[in-house]
């Protein structure tokens, strides 16, 4: 597993904040009306749509605010106009940073994306020179007191999962974009409930950083995490496991 995959977990084991939590809601709110304005209303032909009803529900986000958000995203409702955005970038140590976020305001946005990588030792990259190395996977984390590995194995390998990994409590299971919404199926119809199911970008090979690199680039990491605008940032670090758990302990 990547060092980003093992930071990524140790964060879902820490306390959720009720500031975290509405910054949750609003990540949520703002993907769910952009896939309702690109894909239609209807979740059924809108899979896009659907996983972010899921996440969305998975937070125990209210119903009407989930209604009122594809509302805005159709246009039934008036609302603020937002739209995808993707920034390439560096951080400390040469590590490759995807930043997906979703704004109203892209010349805002990215003036302020460029002071945080600024900021923090790292710099924005222009457009194809980082992306190359990412590549879009399923990405659906289960809880290994939850199931065994060989049985979690066989149901995700027959529902069409390319692999499975299992490492810090947790089995990490990893489908083609294509095959996702097919495995999650799969592990709701026997009942097994997921940490965390998404589309991530996923970095072929991964860049090793230690001391003060290590230190800046997970800072940068969860400056952009608290962006209101940033939905998700993908990223190549591989940090030694101890090093990374006190540093996100800080």
């Amino acid at each position: 597993m990547s060092g980003h995959s093992k930071w990524a977990t140790i964060k879902r084991k820490k306390a959720v904040t009720d500031a975290r939590r509405g910054k949750m809601f609003t990540q949520i709110i703002k993907e769910i009306t952009v896939a309702a304005k690109l894909g239609g209303g209807n979740p059924d032909g809108n899979p896009r749509l659907r996983f972010a009803i899921d996440k969305a529900k998975e937070s125990n986000m209210p119903a009407d605010n989930i209604k009122r958000a594809i509302m805005k995203g159709t246009g039934e409702l008036p609302g603020t106009v937002y739209e995808d955005v993707m920034y390439e970038a560096y951080g400390a140590g040469g590590v490759a940073l995807m930043v997906e976020a979703v704004t109203d305001n892209k010349t805002r946005t990215v003036s302020e994306i460029r002071h945080i990588l600024e900021r923090h030792h790292g710099k924005m990259a222009s457009s194809g020179a980082v992306s190359f190395q990412f590549h879009k996977k399923g990405i659906i984390a289960i809880p290994t007191s939850t199931i065994s590995e060989d049985d979690l194995t066989s149901i995700v390998l027959e529902a069409g999962a390319d692999d499975m990994k299992t490492e810090h409590e947790v089995h990490t299971i990893i489908t083609a974009p294509e095959s996702f919404e097919a495995v999650k199926k799969a592990l709701d119809a026997k009942g097994i409930k997921s940490e965390s199911a998404e589309i991530q970008m996923v970095a072929e090979n991964t860049v090793k950083v230690e001391g003060k690199d290590a230190e800046n680039v997970i800072k940068l990491m969860e400056a952009l995490e608290e962006h209101d605008d940033v939905q998700k940032v993908h990223a190549n670090f591989d940090i030694d496991d101890k090093v990374l758990a006190s540093l996100v302990a800080q």
